[in-house]
């Protein structure tokens, strides 16, 4: 597989600002600023959460919210900068992303750090995969792609955010399911896989409800199947692969994490803020508007998630990482 090698003038070059509103009375003991590193473009899954999350959580508080946004290696410059180059004060946390916060140092050794460098705080969100074509394909049904591409072994194609994310695990998973054998063509990021879906460049684009569900609801894609337990109230019509009896649960789960030796009364401060957070109907309804399925899970109990996808993309990357090495 390709490497991926960075350095701080590339996080230079590839960092910007943004910031929320004015924080109302301090309540964080670790001061009234806090840095949010995110290791995407903005307006992708991790800016989605943090333009729903931090308006509110910056209320509760008392903060201004910084989102330094720095691109590149699948998050891995975001997350090696906060495990490895920023100090455990409580003023910069980052968005954390599975499984890429794992699978990047699992297929990559270059990458030097894990989740063990990390203080977990919480998931918020857990936006499940999902296959979706153009309005124009000639597949109105994932029965008829999965027959497609039992009739022409490795020639669908079948986009994904990149090599290492969710969607490019996402086929894998459905692959192993079915005996299948799709094309997979990577992307830089969720946005370029549904956008060549859409024009017809490729066959069809594995990716995620929340980033697609703005242009399913347009009409500019057609969903095909979502890999969740339950259909979606968003997408009732649509069902999931366990419906038609391919046994793949995947998605995208987004929250927050810190660095290692956060200080343990700002760590908690942010955990009851959060708390009162999703308790607020006001943000569990601009969730609900966004297509963004809550899944909160909180302190140990997100750390304990990662360890456990840890496991999870380990066994599932040592069963085919000799077709993806050079």
């Amino acid at each position: 597989m390709k490497r991926m090698f960075f350095g701080t003038a590339l996080i230079a070059s590839l960092t910007s600002l943004a910031f929320t509103g004015p924080a109302l009375a301090q309540s964080y003991s670790a001061g009234n600023e806090i840095t949010v590193l995110q290791g995407f473009k903005a307006g992708g899954g991790s800016d989605a959460l943090a333009q729903l999350v931090q308006p509110y959580l910056a209320k509760e508080l008392g903060v201004n919210f910084v989102n330094r946004y720095i691109p590149g290696a699948t998050g891995a410059i975001a997350w090696t900068q906060l495990a490895n180059q920023t100090k455990a004060d409580g003023k910069t946390i980052s968005i954390t992303n599975t499984p890429m916060l794992m699978t990047n140092y699992l297929m990559n050794p270059t990458i030097k750090y894990k989740i063990d460098d990390l203080t977990p705080l919480m998931n918020v969100v857990t936006d499940p995969g999902i296959m979706v074509v153009g309005k124009d394909s000639p597949y109105h049904t994932i029965e008829a792609l999965i027959d497609a591409a039992r009739a022409n072994p490795g020639k669908i194609t079948v986009g994904n955010s990149g090599v290492g994310g969710d969607d490019f695990f996402s086929v894998i998973m459905i692959e192993k399911a079915t005996g299948l054998q799709f094309q997979s063509v990577p992307f830089a990021g969720d946005g370029p896989s549904w956008q060549a879906a859409m024009a017809g460049k490729i066959d069809a684009s594995s990716n995620n409800l929340g980033i697609t569900f703005p242009q399913i609801k347009a009409g500019n894609l057609r969903a095909l199947a979502l890999y969740a337990d339950e259909r979606s109230p968003d997408l009732p019509d649509v069902p999931t692969m366990k419906e038609i009896g391919i046994d793949v649960v995947a998605g995208s789960s987004r929250g927050y994490s810190a660095p290692a030796g956060m200080p343990a009364q700002a760590r908690e401060d942010i955990l009851n803020a959060m708390d009162r957070v999703m308790e607020n109907p006001d943000f569990r309804r601009d969730a609900a508007a966004r297509a963004l399925p809550l899944d909160y899970k909180r302190g140990d109990d997100y750390g304990t998630y990662l360890k456990d996808q840890e496991v999870t993309f380990t066994q599932i990357w040592e069963e085919i990482k000799d077709q993806y090495k050079k």
